[in-house]
């Protein structure tokens, strides 16, 4: 994958037939999905649908699992990411990733924003990348005069804010979020989605969340997942936000939605 690949219309990253395997066992089937440049796109569904596999099938994190496997495709400035000449650490630099429990290194505020940029060959000023980056994720002013101090010594929201300026350090193109606030207080919590609708300016954004009031509150478009008896995850469903939860199509979503089943 070229530093700077054409871009690919007004399409952020698109998945084609997507299978995801873990042994025998299949996870996800038949999912294909266009994910909007600049946008937040929210995943949801009930617990077990594959929500989580395919967004790290998105940077191929899923490759770190020893026994899963991917079929078909999924594209990324035209090319599949999954192609054989592809290499994974460069997708992930391109597309970072932010869990759903803070995980800061055990380094300083400063260190952590900077590693990835440093271990990257970053030649440029990186007093200035790490002001940038924790300014872009709303903690310049609460940690601008303790950068010494320890990723640790934050509270939970500050880290996971910690951990959105250190995947923006690497100048990505989209950023996957995994249930970034499910660990967080109500108060955390909107911060972080405040902080996701800012961000959305120069990013795209893709979260999982199980917070359907969430996915109202800040997602352009929703795709909504659900299970085969045999515990199969598919796409059920996706669209604009607003006229998902307005206007389902499915059955199935509208049972979801209106909580009469998951």
């Amino acid at each position: 994958m070229s530093a700077k690949p054409a871009t690919n219309g007004k399409y952020a990253i698109e998945a084609h037939n997507l299978n995801v395997f873990y042994g025998d066992f299949q996870a996800v089937r038949d999912v294909n999905l266009r994910i909007e440049k600049n946008k937040i796109t929210a995943l949801i569904g009930p617990s077990g649908c594959g929500k989580s596999t395919v967004l790290r099938s998105f940077n191929r994190m899923n490759d770190l699992i020893p026994t899963a496997r991917v079929h078909g495709q999924v594209r990324f400035h035209g090319k599949n990411i999954y192609d054989p000449d592809v290499d994974p650490v460069l997708v992930r630099r391109r597309i970072g990733m932010v869990f759903q429990k803070p995980n800061p290194f055990p380094k300083s505020i400063y260190e952590n924003v900077a590693w990835g940029a440093k271990i990257n060959g970053f030649k440029g000023d990186l007093d200035q990348l790490v002001e940038e980056s924790l300014r872009a994720a709303a903690l310049w002013d609460e940690v601008k005069n303790k950068l010494d101090a320890s990723g640790y010594s934050l509270s939970g929201g500050q880290q996971q804010r910690l951990c959105i300026a250190r995947a923006i350090a690497v100048k990505p193109d989209i950023i996957l979020m995994d249930e970034p606030a499910s660990a967080l207080d109500p108060i955390a919590t909107l911060r972080i989605e405040d902080l996701m609708i800012e961000l959305a300016k120069n990013y795209t954004i893709i979260v999982v969340t199980h917070n359907m009031q969430q996915a109202a509150r800040v997602s352009d478009y929703t795709a909504f997942f659900t299970v085969t008896p045999d515990r199969t995850g598919y796409l059920e469903e996706f669209g604009p936000t607003s006229e998902l939860f307005t206007m389902p199509k499915s059955k199935v979503t509208e049972d979801y939605i209106t909580g009469r089943f998951g």
